[in-house]
């Protein structure tokens, strides 16, 4: 676990994948930002490679974080992502073992460690509870719980799964904090998602499928701070 990591909760996830790039993606991911700022919430994008110096650059609130990397070290490595080279392009962290990038738990481990080394933030994706358990054992700084089947579907995890994917995390090593992914559509998904106990939560179809997804992104965001400050009591 990288012992600086500057994100608290709670936070919010832009996944732009592979629809959004270069000054598109850029444009966006401005808007997001002065929400990140109005709202004080902390938000991670993970763009492209080729984009992380841009948004890292042009942004005040926005952790940006590579989609992946390789745990190799500097030498050869022909079409491998470098941790350093990460670091260098101006990143806060990386996503590891996403449902279209899967990893096995010694490659994560072994992805964590050199994270820590070059002094990079890790947020790792399990499926289910059981992969969560073995997965927060490596360490990371973040865990997303998102059961695959839901990734797309505009269809959220239940009560049941959050709850268990929580507990699981808690008692492992409270220090992490738990993403709930996985079908957010709207802000009353962000919503519900934050009052069932999660630290965060995240979407990539609900924003750019929307008619308008920097509307749709700036009322996801302003939802994660109005069920945070509900759920904690405090004036939203």
């Amino acid at each position: 676990m990288y012992p600086n990591f500057p994100i608290k909760a709670p936070f919010f996830e832009f996944g732009p994948k592979a629809y959004l790039y270069g000054d598109e993606l850029l444009k966006l991911v401005k808007v997001i930002d002065q929400a990140a700022i109005r709202y004080d919430v902390d938000v991670i994008v993970t763009p492209q490679y080729t984009d992380i110096r841009l948004l890292a650059e042009n942004t005040e609130r926005i952790f940006v974080f590579a989609q992946h990397m390789d745990p190799l070290p500097v030498g050869r490595g022909l079409g491998s992502v470098l941790p350093e080279a990460v670091k260098a392009a101006g990143a806060d962290g990386v996503m590891l073992n996403h449902a279209e990038k899967p990893l096995s738990l010694e490659t994560i481990a072994k992805t964590i460690q050199r994270a820590d080394e070059v002094g990079l933030a890790t947020i790792v994706c399990a499926d289910t509870p059981q992969d969560l358990d073995a997965i927060v054992r490596l360490s990371p700084n973040l865990v997303v719980a998102e059961p695959t089947s839901l990734i797309g579907t505009g269809q959220t995890s239940d009560e049941s799964y959050v709850r268990e994917t929580l507990r699981v995390v808690r008692e492992i090593d409270p220090r992490i904090m738990v993403l709930q992914g996985a079908g957010i559509s709207n802000a009353n998904d962000v919503y519900r998602t934050i009052m069932l106990g999660a630290q965060a939560t995240g979407s990539t179809s609900g924003i750019i499928k929307a008619a308008d997804p920097a509307a749709m992104a700036v009322e996801m965001i302003r939802a994660v701070r109005q069920a945070w400050d509900e759920r904690n009591g405090r004036q939203a």
